[in-house]
């Protein structure tokens, strides 16, 4: 299953060419994750601090295929591409209006917030990762 989630483009985000400034996105992208959390009953920071449980980025690859503008919507899909014992890598596909925005995979490392050591991911989060591993159909 894939998650989804929208966000409004704003007046800060554009550069001086009036289109979504580049680094912006991967901001966007990490909206998305935080979203993707509380989406399934579990709020981002309750895994940072409750569970001391953190999700750093250690690799990015981002490809851009349109412009976003002021007072976009920005849609997100977001799932699960591949899942191993202490990391994932997340997709991202970015859509306006059913047009293709950006696209991206983001890993992230499971941390022990105590030690920043890089840890198995727990039970919790991998069912939940689990059950987010279906890009979407359209």
């Amino acid at each position: 299953m894939t998650f989804r989630t929208s966000l409004p483009i704003r007046f800060g985000h554009e550069d001086h060419a009036r289109i979504v400034y580049f680094p912006r996105f991967l901001h966007f992208f990490h909206c998305a994750f935080e979203d993707f959390f509380a989406g399934n009953g579990i709020p981002y920071r309750e895994s940072l601090e409750t569970d001391q449980v953190g999700w750093p980025a250690v690799h990015v690859d981002v490809d851009f295929q349109s412009p976003l503008r002021f007072g976009d919507t920005f849609d997100v899909d977001v799932w699960v591409a591949e899942l191993g014992t202490k990391s994932a890598k997340f997709a991202y596909r970015g859509r306006c209006e059913g047009r293709a925005v950006a696209t991206a995979e983001i890993t992230v490392a499971c941390i022990a917030m105590d030690t920043f050591r890089a840890q198995p991911i727990p039970p919790k989060y991998r069912a939940l990762f689990e059950a987010h591993r279906e890009p979407p159909t359209d």
